[in-house]
């Protein structure tokens, strides 16, 4: 069993040492004509300056979709003030999909003829300033059909959310095969073409997860998906133990009513991982728990040269907070990591946005808004 570890132990070490290893070390970009953003945005948004200082310093011209129900204040508001540079896009109120595939899909409607690559963000990201330019290099070189960065959580103080960003870091670092890749919808990327060719509006529709949808479809259509391994793109986290718990519930519950089979492989994966620290810290002995604190410390430093080499400098003091458990506690990431997975697949409702969804086979059956939470769509 020793050596069982040992092997699981290093090759886990190895993964994140390949993704160190195969950071581009130029980050060649794009700034080609007819870039449009794509921002789907709540009716409680409150106009993000962060976000919208970092869009507007972006290396790549480009304009701004911006999709609401409607109801927005904010998006109104940035709209009048930049007229030449924002486009509003009132969808209302979804019935039978997720209310951001809704708004995506009115989005995708109210495109322009001159519109021929597509960048899809999410509304709680702070963008390097090169995002959209590295998204389109890949496209413009016609090395890829859809392109996509991935998420980074930036921890607040407390135990919570740096646990959480643990477990995502573990996720984000992990190798990325570019033919096995499943885009993430708050950094993505496609040309007009490929939308029209994949039929994405139809892709979309009647689903709640916008980037399942389009990862699933893209594998069937056999698109070459590529992920851009230096954009780990900076997403704050913050809250208390039950909200960021339903997070990750509801991450993995997105992913096992869609595809299972993912699911299954994932959670086997993780499910090894734990049974081995169990083993390690029950019956191993000293040198069994040596060996996977040694590991786990070479992970914390090969996951600190990444965050130095793809953010910026304020924002890896955030993201350090996350390495803290791997060096401390590894055991304790992999434990709630599996947890949550397992708790994902025994319900197949999605609270999500003030909604509670059912979902089947990917497809959203029954929507109830939730009482208990007022907040707009």
């Amino acid at each position: 069993m020793l050596w069982v570890w040992i092997l699981l132990q290093a090759l886990t070490l190895l993964g994140v040492a390949n993704y160190l290893h195969n950071l581009p070390a130029e980050r060649k970009e794009e700034a080609p004509d007819g870039v449009v953003v794509i921002l789907s945005v709540r009716d409680d948004w409150d106009g993000a300056p962060d976000l919208i200082a970092r869009l507007k310093a972006q290396s790549a011209p480009h304009r701004l979709l911006l999709a609401t129900s409607g109801a927005c204040p904010a998006a109104r508001l940035l709209a009048a003030r930049e007229d030449a540079w924002v486009q509003l896009v009132a969808a209302g109120v979804a019935q039978d999909e997720g209310q951001k595939v809704h708004k995506l899909r009115a989005a995708l409607r109210a495109l322009r003829p001159a519109d021929r690559f597509l960048i899809f963000i999410d509304a709680d990201i702070a963008p390097p300033e090169r995002l959209i330019g590295r998204l389109l290099f890949p496209l413009v070189r016609g090395k890829a059909d859809i392109v996509t960065g991935y998420r980074l959580l930036l921890p607040a103080r407390g135990w919570m959310p740096p646990l959480v960003g643990a477990v995502e870091m573990q996720l984000a670092t992990m190798p990325r095969a570019p033919d096995a890749t499943m885009p993430w919808g708050g950094a993505m990327a496609m040309t007009r073409d490929v939308a029209d060719r994949l039929g994405l509006d139809a892709v979309l529709a009647g689903r709640l997860s916008d980037d399942m949808a389009i990862g699933l479809a893209g594998w069937r259509a056999k698109l070459r998906m590529r992920p851009v391994r230096d954009l780990l793109v900076a997403s704050p986290l913050e809250g208390a133990f039950a909200p960021l718990w339903a997070f990750g519930v509801r991450q993995y519950r997105h992913v096992v009513t869609n595809s299972p089979a993912m699911w299954a492989l994932a959670t086997l994966g993780v499910a090894i991982q734990s049974v081995g620290w169990a083993w390690a810290l029950g019956w191993g002995g000293w040198s069994a728990v040596a060996i996977g604190y040694g590991a786990a410390w070479g992970r914390a430093l090969l996951r600190w040269r990444i965050l130095r080499a793809v953010l910026e400098p304020g924002q890896t003091v955030s993201a350090r907070r996350s390495l803290c458990w791997d060096a401390l506690a590894p055991f304790v990431p992999l434990w709630a990591h599996l947890a949550v997975q397992l708790q994902a697949a025994t319900s197949n409702r999605i609270g999500w946005g003030g909604w509670t969804y059912r979902v089947e086979r990917g497809r959203v059956t029954d929507m109830v808004r939730d009482q208990t939470d007022s907040s707009p769509s």
